[in-house]
């Protein structure tokens, strides 16, 4: 089964960051869906929104009370749709650069990592953060982008 996923660009800048994102974020969340072990075919469909700081900031604020824009939001629903993702352009952005990494490459762990929230997997706790990242690794491996936490262990 393939999830439904509708991928709405509201902050232009996302149609022109990279050829090819929008089909690779929508690869991403397909197969990060398709590689959990909490996926649920009944629930499998959600919603990617691409938007910028201003937006992230406002969904911030209103749900978790932190006046600041952030890279990813994740807001998990019930019965067969399984959420919503909200990801920013600028932080996005700023925090590939502050990384030396490619815009797609950290746009595109975000929605895995989104999706992966989506579905309960959780870095509250060590083990399960562990558990997450691994995951995380072994998708974006797939898509052919390197391992998004090496720079964080060295």
């Amino acid at each position: 089964m393939t999830p439904a996923i509708a991928l709405v660009v509201e902050a232009p800048e996302w149609r022109k960051a990279t050829a090819g994102l929008l089909p690779q974020l929508r690869r991403a969340a397909r197969l990060a869906w398709a590689r959990s072990s909490k996926k649920d075919n009944a629930r499998n469909s959600f919603t990617i929104l691409l938007a910028d700081d201003a937006r992230l900031k406002s969904l911030n604020l209103d749900f978790r009370g932190m006046n600041k824009p952030t890279n990813v939001l994740s807001f998990a629903a019930e019965g067969p749709y399984l959420g919503d993702i909200a990801v920013a352009f600028g932080v996005t952005s700023r925090e590939a650069r502050e990384a030396g990494k490619p815009f797609a490459a950290h746009a595109t762990h975000l929605v895995v990592h989104g999706v992966l929230h989506l579905l309960g997997y959780d870095h509250e706790r060590v083990t399960e953060a562990r558990s997450m990242e691994q995951l995380e690794i072994a998708i974006l491996a797939e898509l052919g982008i390197a391992n998004p936490y090496v720079a964080r262990a060295a």
